[in-house]
């Protein structure tokens, strides 16, 4: 648990530090950093309206917003373990999403019991199998990861575009999406979880079981990776492939079975998109969840405490945006682009942090 704090520490250091020069930025610009700020964390968490009266929208749209950025997050992550860079989130997560919307509106006549479970595990697969498409190429002809998963989005995308506009787009329809999905294959939002307990969530809200899916799959992924026996040897490959084939341990079978479990967790953002929000497939529906993945992933320091913490921040970023862009004269949404780049390069620049730490310590004791 100390281990864990003290990884955090760094990430935290390096928020702060983006929110610091990000304030000085709003007051080169001629706003009030602190009218911001009060505004944008607010807007994010806040359990207050502007007429003082209770509201959810604040969390439920955060945590929805920070559902894919989980999954991703996770997704990153994971093949960070195995020491390999996941590029290709973006393009699982489409042929994901696709996935489970074919389910849902193939297989109509089916229960719910039945279709929701199938409809998930197709948006798993085929996540899956497009991120062991890079593993494979990986392990058996050493292909760089990085420019195979790059491409693999190029061809997700224009797949699953084709797809939609040949085959299953209803006849007429101007906007770029599949036929809706059975209504029995929808999970269950937050509105209607909460109501036998009493509690008014608003049924605008598309926060939705996908949500505690993602929290599921993060404690998941801690099991596996910290106490299994495929999860040690995925972390061994990633920090010494020749020491952990020297114990016995097969380098390529871990490379193409973390590839391929990163790429069912990114293809879970289907899931939430498909089941619980839009119930289709939407083309472009994704504003670069899987690229975010990364950025979540590294000031989660890979560890999925660490992804679920940076996802709500990243989250909340994105929530408060709209209202900072909307209330604030000078300051527009970008201003989440920019904290989000600088707490990346703080990030990056961890060493610098821990240089200075030390020194302080050292200083202390002498």
């Amino acid at each position: 648990m100390k281990t864990l704090l003290r990884e955090l520490l760094f990430p935290l250091i390096a928020v702060l530090a983006a929110f610091v020069i990000g304030g000085l930025v709003v007051l080169a610009i001629g706003d009030n950093p602190f009218t911001v700020y009060r505004l944008l964390i607010s807007s994010a968490f806040g359990l207050y309206d502007a007429m003082g009266n209770f509201t959810w929208d604040n969390w439920g749209y955060t945590l929805f917003y920070a559902t894919p950025l989980i999954f991703t997050g996770l997704a990153v992550s994971l093949s960070f373990k195995c020491g390999l860079l996941n590029i290709g989130a973006e393009g699982q997560l489409y042929v994901g999403a696709f996935a489970a919307a074919w389910v849902g509106f193939t297989l109509n006549g089916w229960p719910g019991f039945v279709l929701i479970p199938l409809a998930m595990l197709a948006a798993m697969l085929a996540g899956g199998f497009w991120g062991a498409i890079p593993g494979v190429l990986k392990a058996r002809f050493g292909s760089h990861e990085v420019i195979n998963t790059i491409m693999l989005n190029f061809i997700a995308v224009g797949l699953v575009s084709y797809l939609t506009q040949s085959r299953y787009k209803i006849p007429g329809d101007a906007i770029m999406q599949t036929k809706p999905i059975a209504e029995q294959a929808h999970i269950a939002r937050f509105s209607t979880l909460l109501s036998p307990l009493g509690i008014h969530f608003p049924e605008r809200i598309p926060l939705s079981v996908a949500f505690l899916l993602a929290l599921l799959m993060g404690f998941l992924v801690w099991v596996f990776l910290w106490k299994t026996k495929w999860g040690y040897e995925i972390r061994a490959v990633g920090q010494n492939p020749s020491a952990a084939e020297y114990g016995g341990i097969s380098v390529q079978k871990q490379i193409i079975l973390a590839m391929a479990l990163s790429g069912a967790l990114a293809g879970m953002v289907g899931i939430g998109e498909v089941l619980g929000y839009r119930y289709r497939y939407y083309h472009d529906f994704s504003p670069g969840y899987g690229f975010a993945g990364i950025a979540v992933a590294l000031l989660g320091r890979n560890h999925p405490v660490g992804v679920v913490l940076a996802a709500i921040l990243f989250g909340a970023l994105n929530r408060g945006g709209l209202f900072v862009d909307i209330f604030t004269d000078k300051v527009s949404k970008d201003l989440v682009q920019v904290l989000q780049g600088i707490i990346i390069l703080f990030v990056a620049m961890e060493w610098m942090f821990r240089r200075m730490i030390l020194r302080k310590t050292v200083t202390a004791k002498a």
